[in-house]
């Protein structure tokens, strides 16, 4: 680690003095430095002395407790005198006035980004350090512009040639005849089981329709994939919720805001222009939405919330964090800095983004239908136009959900949890409890107080503690083209 890093961060100093492992690191002495210089923690036995635990089992934080991880996992956690015994020959690092959270579950968390005025790029180098450095330890992509890059990114973390979270990858967008050029678009049932069987072969464990396929084509899909054990989720407009439920999906994403079966006179397999616009008034205790909800909880279906990129089009919300456009390169940023400023300022008759009595709508919808006893996940999903990067709006999201209503523990737990419940990693990872695997956040504060979890000090991935200030240096001015 740098001198001028451990200046910036002093928690890290102490880190800095863990002998560091070199085990699973790439070969070669210059590849190692590089990869050594972001571990701020490595040993076979840590201890995090001194913390709050919000452990994302949705039960209460506990104060003053001692994280201790042994090999990659968690071997004990509790009050400093009742593990002192436990921790002789442990590294112990004292972190009073932090908080511990699990890493991070993105469930919509893309490889690529979209910002400025039409611009997509792949961020498989900066992206993925983001991801990490914000505390999202695993990711589901959700969609791929270039899967291949995709899989061989994955590939390169899990050899540890690269640094970012476990990755989920997913198939190229299912889409109808309307979608992007970048997306399949399917001409019937028999093109999507070829596509999907195709890919399912090639590893990934993930596909997602998108808007404008047919009820046709995404039921041929989906049976295609559970047929070679893969799974489905979509942002859909075409097909309706319960339609989609009928057919077998697996997970839908972007709540209310996609979903546009209340849309009064909906076609089938049609996706209606400004169905959104009258949902401010939606009851989300009407007959019609509990059934939606009813459906996808007795089908096991999880929503994905991914309120940062839809906030981000809000006329009068708050200014777009000043740290996003401090890590974009410069022409980037300027673009977003242009765009954000003429949406947030734009009057509510003007027709620009999307109306706030609209955006509480879709607040209140994703926590009726936890009430209701649905399993809600979480996600960036940074495109639009590129407010919401990778990593930092995960960690806005973390905000946004309470405002919907729902408690720090809650929201750390559909942060953590509930993402790994979706993608089967829940007898893993997700929660802080002995013998899951050391995934793990240290932030500076605490979250329930502070309302936020951007502080993020050391970032644990299977044990090994990586420095976040530092990963976030190493990006700055280059996310959004690199």
């Amino acid at each position: 680690m740098t001198a001028a890093r451990l200046h910036r961060a002093p928690l890290l100093a102490l880190a800095a003095t863990i002998p560091c492992l070199t085990v699973g690191l790439p070969s070669g002495a210059r590849a190692q430095e590089a990869m050594e210089d972001f571990i701020a923690v490595q040993a076979p036995t840590v201890a995090l002395a001194n913390v709050k635990v919000i452990d994302g089992t949705g039960g209460p934080a506990l104060e003053g407790q001692t994280v201790v991880i042994r090999d990659g996992r968690i071997a004990d956690i509790g009050p400093a005198d009742e593990v002192a015994d436990r921790i002789r020959n442990a590294q112990v690092l004292d972190l009073e006035g932090h908080t511990v959270i699990p890493g991070l579950i993105g469930l919509h968390n893309h490889s690529y980004y979209t910002g400025g005025n039409g611009r997509a790029a792949q961020l498989s180098f900066s992206g993925s350090r983001l991801y990490l450095a914000s505390g999202v330890t695993t990711i589901r992509t959700t969609g791929a512009r270039a899967p291949y890059e995709e899989i061989n990114l994955k590939r390169a973390i899990d050899e540890g040639r690269a640094i970012g979270p476990n990755m989920f990858t997913t198939g190229p967008y299912l889409t109808g005849q309307e979608g992007a050029q970048s997306m399949a678009q399917l001409e019937g049932a028999e093109q999507a089981r070829r596509l999907v069987r195709y890919w399912a072969e090639e590893g990934v464990p993930w596909f997602k329709a998108y808007t404008w396929i047919s009820r046709e084509e995404l039921g041929a899909a989906i049976d295609e994939a559970h047929r070679h054990g893969v799974k489905v989720t979509a942002h859909l407009c075409s097909v309706g919720y319960r339609e989609a439920v009928a057919l077998g999906i697996d997970n839908l994403e972007h709540g209310l805001l996609a979903n546009s079966e209340y849309f009064p006179g909906k076609e089938p397999d049609d996706c209606p222009s400004g169905f959104r616009n009258g949902y401010a008034d939606l009851d989300v205790n009407s007959e019609d939405v509990q059934e939606t909800f009813r459906m996808m909880i007795e089908n096991d279906v999880a929503m994905t919330s991914t309120l940062a990129v839809y906030e981000i089009s809000v006329p009068g919300r708050g200014p777009i964090d000043e740290r996003i456009y401090d890590i974009l390169a410069p022409e980037i940023a300027a673009e977003v800095r242009e765009i954000a400023d003429l949406r947030r300022n734009a009057t509510l008759d003007s027709g620009i983004g999307i109306h706030p009595d609209i955006y509480r709508k879709a607040l209140e919808y994703e926590y009726a239908f936890v009430q209701a006893g649905g399993t809600l996940a979480a996600g960036v999903d940074p495109t639009g136009y590129g407010a919401a990067p990778p990593g930092y709006g995960d960690q806005k999201n973390y905000e946004l959900l309470l405002e919907a209503g729902f408690t720090p523990a809650e929201v750390v737990r559909i942060m953590s949890a509930n993402g790994a419940r979706v993608l089967g990693i829940d007898d893993e990872t997700g929660t802080i409890e002995v013998g899951k695997i050391a995934d793990l956040v240290v932030l500076e504060g605490d979250p329930e107080a502070d309302g936020h979890i951007r502080e993020t000090r050391i970032v644990f991935k299977g044990g090994v503690g990586w420095d976040a200030p530092g990963l976030i240096e190493s990006v700055r001015g280059i996310v959004g083209i690199r």
